[in-house]
């Protein structure tokens, strides 16, 4: 028996689309309750007529409008009578409380969090969401206010997220995946992370980006000194490489070419030379000289 009565439970914990009387005809009964009260008080003299004003007008408490993309939420006493989606004019029981709730995509641009990263690095992040409800039931009934949940569980969800990856690899921008290199895999993540977060509310997420993405105010100047050093070193060993390269290529068409004939110290001062050269943040100053090579 109690099996049999969970089970029950359960099954009417989802939303349950229903679609009312239309407005319209009820309102030509109304309207005509309401004549034939009028004509009885004036013309038959019966006081009875007015209960079918009252009726009428009591009617008229069933009356509301669902907009395009909207949706009204019926309960009759406390308990769950279904959802009107379909937009329109209708009608339903007066006594039906009817709680409206919007279909629509929504925006919501988070603050800027400071959460620690994988490195324990203070950084500033927030996060763009696109969502909309679309189970209304759990929207209503399965949480307290669904819009102030979708704005903590999605502060929840990227706190998560900063901790599991760093900011940036300063060593092998390769080896893994970073929150400034690898945007795409942590969108994925994050959205996969908001969506089973916002599940219990009936919200479904259209999008979930990362909308800001910087160090914290007291460790960005030495980390920009850092990213500024990192580059340094990698385009001087770009330079290094480049210079070796000519240098082996000078040398090789010069023996190729048969120009001149070069000892191992004349091969040394040369590469020296040309390293100097080609290595030098500053243009080289020539040196003439009027003697010989020896000199």
């Amino acid at each position: 028996m109690i099996s049999n009565q969970y089970h029950i439970k359960m099954s009417i914990s989802h939303e349950k689309e229903i679609k009312p009387t239309s407005g319209y005809t009820m309102l030509a009964t109304n309207l005509g309750l309401v004549v034939i009260g009028v004509l009885g008080i004036v013309f038959l003299k019966n006081p009875l007529s007015i209960i079918l004003i009252l009726l009428g007008l009591i009617l008229c408490i069933g009356f509301f409008f669902v907009y395009p993309n909207g949706s009204r939420v019926l309960t009759l006493f406390g308990e769950y009578k279904g959802t009107v989606k379909e937009h329109g004019f209708f009608w339903v029981n007066p006594f039906y409380v009817r709680k409206g709730i919007s279909l629509r995509a929504r925006n919501f641009d988070s603050e800027r969090l400071k959460v620690n990263d994988k490195l324990g690095n203070p950084i500033n992040i927030s996060v763009i969401l696109v969502w909309r409800v679309k189970d209304t039931y759990k929207a209503a009934f399965e949480v307290d206010i669904y819009e102030n949940f979708v704005r903590v569980q999605t502060d929840a969800a990227v706190r998560k997220l900063a901790n599991l990856y760093a900011y940036d690899n300063f060593d092998d921008d390769e080896s893994e995946v970073t929150l400034r290199s690898g945007m795409g895999e942590v969108n994925d993540n994050l959205e996969r992370e908001v969506s089973e977060r916002l599940a219990i509310a009936g919200i479904e997420v259209l999008e979930a980006r990362i909308g800001y993405l910087a160090y914290a105010s007291e460790i960005a100047s030495a980390m920009l000194r850092r990213q500024q050093a990192t580059a340094i070193v990698a385009a001087r060993m770009k330079i290094v490489e480049g210079a070796v390269w000519m240098v082996e290529e000078a040398i090789k068409q010069l023996k190729k070419r048969e120009v001149i004939e070069l000892d191992d110290d004349k091969k040394a001062a040369m590469v020296s030379n040309l390293m100097t050269v080609l290595c030098a943040d500053k243009d080289a100053s020539p040196v003439i000289n009027t003697g010989t090579l020896n000199q």
